[in-house]
């Protein structure tokens, strides 16, 4: 009963992490479109951006590695499938650690990259979401 209460936890708080991983890098879109003249803009983006990280999806991040490794311990199957997610979800922490830094940058005017490729950086995390939920489904080795 446990099991199944920590299974109901993280995959809330995996929705969570990734709703943010998701429009994060929207907003960073968004802001880097965001020209210089408009500086009320400017500033409401960088309230959203660092109340998503901080206050939406740092603490589904933590919730969810958290509980992942809670059930991961107790796992008698602990085949190949789950140290390659946990290396998928490894490359995720570390793309959430540089979304931080992008929070950061912006707010102190520092943003090196335009819109197209904030874009593209949008779409790192589908691509890593769709191997690790196959892994989770059907450990496949």
């Amino acid at each position: 009963m446990l099991l199944l209460s920590i299974k109901s936890f993280h995959i809330m708080a995996m929705v969570t992490w990734f709703a943010g991983l998701f429009y994060l890098p929207r907003l960073f879109v968004y802001h880097a479109q965001c020209p210089e003249s408009d500086t009320l803009g400017r500033e409401r983006f960088k309230i959203m951006e660092r109340k998503l990280f901080w206050g939406i999806t740092t603490p589904g991040g933590v919730f969810t590695l958290l509980s992942g490794l809670f059930m991961a311990f107790g796992l008698d199957d602990r085949g190949g499938w789950l140290y390659a997610k946990l290396a998928l979800v490894t490359l995720l922490v570390a793309y959430h650690v540089w979304c931080g830094a992008l929070v950061k940058a912006f707010a102190r005017n520092l943003s090196a990259h335009g819109h197209v490729w904030y874009r593209w950086f949008n779409e790192f995390p589908v691509l890593v979401l769709i191997p690790v939920v196959i892994l989770a489904v059907f450990k496949p080795f």
